[in-house]
């Protein structure tokens, strides 16, 4: 078994090719042969009915029984056939007429009664060697005193036999012929055919981390490939999308973890450079905790997104009233809102389905992004609406954003605002969150500016 799927598809597909060809071949050349033995037997029996009838007729019309006794060698001449047996005789008497050469046995036949013969009547017997022998008989009326004469014919079926074998030799021949033609011919139009096939191995080898930009020619690829190369180049543009992602994504990791570390190192090698009172010492620890606390922050961050990234997160929903969720958001930030000048507007009705711990965070980071970023002494409004379409939670606030700038809101680490961000100690991650929990909702987040001076983030959650 593994010998045979160890063998390409070129190799079993021809094999499978050369066994179906030589089975229709075979089965062809055993119809023809068949129809060739029912065609010889058809014509040996006719002309060994012809021969008896053509006798009878002799004894009936031409020549008494009498002169057929004097005229043995005629009718051995008239035979032809050394094989043949011709046989005259009257009832209850032995032959007068005794053609029999090889004094082959002859079976019972006939009786008194007047018969012509017909091919139902054949009777078949065998020779010693195997040969089959056909026989059959006429009865008529003498012509001198009115006396039934029996004429009994028998016809060995042995050049018969050699022609059939003969036949049947040709068509083991051309079968075995044929096939090997098949089995050639098919090997090379499968492995022209499977050119393409190695084509397309061959580009696919060439393709690396470093050289994710090669593609497959589909206009050039047969019609059955055509699907596959379109299928191979989508998945490679992924590929190449994702790792290109991912190294961004790698460097900009590496930034966020080495400014908080870099602090943590700086501060402590100031602190241990000289002795230093408790108070210096406490001041250190409680400025490097909270550069663990924004490292902690970072990685539960991470881990949330890796987690969703590879769908291993599953939740679990219910209703979620919008009045009472996005009420709580707002008395909830309204202290750091009112620092800025800041306050909340909130406009809600129906509910949304969704898990609530999640809907919740997802709706916080895009208050605190508003918070942090809108413009001081404005209005933060918080909407939520539930259609036909789904539930729908709204967070505007007064400023702007840059069309090039706002396809890119939802990266990680990306902020609009690189100065401002190191103010609010904000790490760029938090509308990636809200990007992330809305995939697992199966919603969308999106963001707009349907005025110059306003910002608009929805969340568009389904239907149960």
């Amino acid at each position: 078994m593994r010998f045979w799927t160890a063998r390409s598809l070129t190799v079993r597909t021809t094999v499978f090719f050369a066994l179906i060809a030589c089975t229709v071949i075979a089965a062809l050349g055993a119809y023809f042969y068949h129809s060739e033995r029912i065609a010889l037997e058809h014509r040996a029996d006719i002309a060994l009915m012809s021969r008896a009838e053509h006798f009878s007729r002799l004894a009936r019309q031409m020549y008494t029984v009498n002169e057929l006794k004097a005229r043995p060698l005629l009718f051995e001449s008239m035979l032809g056939a050394e094989q043949d047996v011709l046989i005259f005789k009257r009832p209850g008497e032995p032959p007068f007429i005794d053609v029999n050469p090889q004094r082959v046995p002859v079976p019972e036949l006939g009786d008194n009664r007047a018969h012509e013969p017909q091919r139902s009547d054949i009777t078949e017997t065998s020779l010693p060697d195997g040969v089959r022998m056909h026989w059959t008989y006429a009865t008529t009326i003498a012509r001198e005193d009115g006396q039934p004469v029996t004429v009994i014919a028998g016809h060995p079926l042995a050049s018969e036999a050699r022609v059939l074998a003969e036949y049947r030799a040709r068509i083991i021949l051309a079968t075995l012929a044929g096939a090997l033609a098949a089995t050639l011919l098919a090997y090379g139009v499968l492995r022209r055919g499977f050119r393409p096939v190695h084509e397309i191995a061959e580009r696919a080898a060439q393709v690396s981390p470093t050289s994710l930009s090669v593609r497959l020619d589909s206009r050039r690829a047969p019609a059955e490939l055509r699907q596959l190369a379109d299928a191979f180049n989508a998945m490679l543009d992924r590929l190449a999308e994702g790792y290109q992602r991912l190294s961004q994504f790698s460097a900009d990791l590496a930034h966020e973890i080495r400014t908080p570390v870099n602090v943590l190192i700086g501060q402590t090698q100031v602190t241990l450079a000289q002795t230093r009172d408790v108070d210096e010492y406490q001041q250190t620890l409680e400025s490097n905790l909270e550069e663990l606390n924004r490292l902690s922050h970072l990685a539960e961050n991470m881990l949330f997104l890796a987690r969703v990234d590879h769908a291993a997160l599953a939740i679990d929903r219910e209703p979620v009233a919008l009045a009472d969720e996005l009420n709580k958001i707002a008395e909830y930030f309204e202290g750091i809102a009112d620092e800025r000048g800041m306050r909340f507007d909130v406009d809600a009705r129906g509910a949304l389905w969704a898990n609530p711990m999640l809907c919740r965070r997802a709706i916080n980071n895009l208050v605190v992004n508003a918070v942090r970023y809108g413009a001081s002494d404005t209005v933060v409004r918080l909407k939520g609406e539930e259609n036909e379409r789904g539930s729908m939670v709204v967070v505007e606030n007064e400023g702007h954003i840059p069309a090039d700038l706002m396809a890119r809101l939802f990266d990680r680490f990306y902020r609009a605002d690189a100065a401002r961000s190191r103010f609010t100690e904000s790490s760029g991650l938090g509308l990636a969150i809200v990007k992330a929990i809305m995939s697992l909702h199966g919603g969308t987040a999106l963001v707009s500016c349907p005025v110059p001076t306003v910002v608009r983030f929805e969340l568009h959650f389904p239907h149960r």
